[in-house]
Formats: C-alpha cells, structure tokens, sequence
C-alpha cells in the first residue's frame, strides 16, 4: 500500500487546512487509517483515526473538537479538516493505515504498517 500525503502549508493562528492522503495499492476499506504528526525535537504522536468501515472516529485530545477525519472510499483518500490552528499544532504531519485487529485503535505509531511521507504544517502567531 502507498500513502500520498497533501495540503499541508503555511497558515495563520486561528486558520484552517485540510490534508489529503490519497491510497494506491490497497482498498481503503480494508484498512484503518489515521494521522499522526511530528514536530521538531519531539516523538511522533496521534492525531486522528478512522476505522475501515468508516463508523468510528478517534481523537487526540489535543485536536478533538477542531480536526475532523474522514474518509472517502470512491476515491481511496482519508482527509483530515483543520481548524482553529494554533502554532503548537505546527508539525510534519503523517498519514498512515494499518489492517484493522478489532473495535479499538491502537494511538501508537509502532502498530501502524505502512506510512506515507508527510506534508508541513506551520502555524504562525
């Protein structure tokens, strides 16, 4: 499986983006799909999931009630809808997807299969 991360860039405080991740290789239902990023200096971290079937969403609790995942199987991509960005959501941002293993998620990067390469985001004050 194949992951393209897009949408990153450069906004201000209190702005929005979306990120794209298009899927090539595999169905997108067959898999769980999440983001996660990283900033400078610190370990990757969870941002966002959604299972295979598209029936449950998970959350950071540093994101939840700004960012919305979603996904679309017509066209293999999973989005992720920023808002309210604060400069400490600055990062590179990762989209993943691992087979699902049942109703929970697993937050930790180690469990996740296959990564695409990241896209930037910045938040200026």
């Amino acid at each position: 499986v194949q992951l393209q991360a897009s949408g990153g860039g450069l906004v201000q405080a209190g702005g929005s983006l979306r990120l794209s991740c298009k899927t090539s290789g595999g169905t997108l239902s067959s898999y769980d799909m999440g983001w996660f990023r990283q900033a400078p200096g610190r370990e990757r971290e969870f941002v966002a999931a959604v299972t295979w079937s598209g029936g449950r969403q998970h959350y950071s609790d540093s994101v939840k009630g700004r960012f919305v995942i979603s996904r679309d199987a017509a066209e293999n991509t999973v989005y992720l809808y920023m808002s309210s960005l604060k400069p400490d959501d600055s990062a590179i941002y990762y989209c993943a997807c691992k087979t699902p293993t049942g109703i929970t998620i697993s937050r930790s990067p180690r469990q996740w299969s296959y990564w695409g390469q990241g896209t930037q985001v910045t938040v200026s004050s």
